[in-house]
């Protein structure tokens, strides 16, 4: 309390004597403009310290995983101070792929057969100047697994390669079919309940550098094929560990979320029209199976998924496609550490949607929450152009799995 109380008085002082040296007439002249500035000045940080920062909560289904999370992971107990003037979840979520930077990553492509014929773009950053792991055949890697319609370009996918490079690490990012700029081979693109391809390539993976341990993070919807390729596996995996970013948990609700009038209007549509261009840009290939016409007349993710993704992928309705593709169903029979991030003011992942109850029953899980952050933002820091929450929350965690992983074999 000392210390914030201390930072508060610097902050008015600072404040204070800019706005004495800066404006010499008018409004703030008399004095009155100034009192107003600093009163509301102080009432917003007031605002900010109490209702805005604050610890993130930790949920762990064993007492042994939520131990090692506080040890290794210290970002776990540290109080979050978002951006305070972009703490609002809308407007974390919008400017984060305007606000932080792009590091500047040299992709090695590789480009693999799935077993449908089809072919599947993985970006390497194999991290040759290593000095914690020079022997390439020993080198930790990382696979990580974008959004939606994300790729090996988004910002926070550059940022965890970056994170993976300081501490030694090789990454290699799974691109979904067709989003990437490859060829679509076959009338296939990808969904979050088929994990055939993520399996592949994970097999692919460790057959490249079989000594060299495996662990993975994914991003949106990464987290949730992630989150359903574990449920599935059980402890038939080579990867080690697991954390997932702002995942959807349960898909009729995150869509019920997205679907409200502001949502639908901020992130509904343009998500929609991203998914509609993919289609359009292989519609030589797809129009022999789909009727692409209709659509590209859907105006929402729900109703793209019933006219496409729900098809092609053979599901009965689209109402059993969600079904299957909420990891909340999954979670139960995860048997590899997994640790979930995710802001309680997410709208991609309403929080009342949270599997809170479903990871306390598991002692391979834990979940993060944090107060805000939105989806994929995160942001901290006066000026965020660098490293966010959800990067250090990365970092660390990747760290513990691949330095100190074998404390963390039997979570029973």
């Amino acid at each position: 309390m000392i210390s914030l109380y201390f930072n508060f008085n610097i902050l008015t002082r600072d404040l204070s004597h800019y706005l004495e040296n800066q404006v010499k007439v008018g409004l703030f002249g008399s004095g009155v403009g100034l009192s107003l500035v600093l009163g509301f000045s102080a009432a917003y940080t007031c605002y900010y310290l109490i209702s805005v920062a604050k610890k993130p909560q930790l949920i762990s289904g064993g007492k042994k995983f939520c131990q090692f999370l506080r040890e290794q992971c210290p970002v776990v107990s540290e109080t979050y101070y978002p951006t305070f003037w972009c703490w609002e979840s809308r407007i974390q979520t919008l400017l984060r792929p305007f606000v932080t930077a792009k590091p500047g990553v040299v992709y090695r492509n590789e480009l693999i057969k799935a077993a449908d014929g089809g072919q599947i773009s993985l970006d390497w950053f194999d991290n040759d100047d290593s000095l914690s792991h020079p022997d390439p055949a020993t080198r930790p890697t990382v696979l990580l697994l974008p959004g939606l319609t994300g790729t090996s370009r988004e910002s926070y996918i550059l940022h965890m390669v970056q994170q993976s490079r300081d501490l030694g690490y090789r990454c290699v990012v799974f691109n979904n079919r067709g989003v990437s700029g490859e060829t679509l081979l076959t009338p296939r693109t990808y969904c979050a309940a088929n994990t055939e391809d993520l399996e592949a390539v994970i097999e692919h993976v460790q057959k490249t550098n079989e000594a060299a341990p495996i662990m993975a993070a994914g991003v949106s919807m990464g987290g949730m094929m992630l989150a359903n390729y574990l449920g599935r596996k059980g402890r038939e995996t080579c990867l080690k560990g697991v954390v997932v970013f702002s995942a959807g948990w349960d898909v009729f609700e995150c869509t019920a979320s997205l679907e409200k009038p502001l949502d639908r209007l901020l992130f509904n549509s343009y998500l929609t029209s991203c998914l509609q261009a993919s289609v359009h840009r292989h519609r030589p290939v797809l129009e022999k199976c789909y009727d692409i016409d209709h659509v590209m007349k859907a105006r929402t993710i729900r109703e793209f998924d019933e006219r496409f993704t729900s098809i092609m992928f053979g599901y009965p309705t689209n109402d059993d496609y969600y079904r299957d593709a909420s990891p909340v169903h999954k979670l139960k029979s995860v048997q590899v550490p997994m640790l979930c991030l995710n802001a309680a003011d997410d709208v991609f992942s309403p929080s009342h949607a949270i599997p809170v109850e479903a990871v306390k029953q598991n002692p391979n899980l834990a979940m993060l929450i944090t107060c805000h952050g939105g989806h994929i933002g995160f942001l901290e820091g006066l000026w965020p152009r660098q490293s966010t929450y959800m990067d250090r929350v990365f970092k660390q965690f990747a760290k513990a799995v691949i330095e100190q992983g074998s404390r963390l074999k039997d979570l029973s």
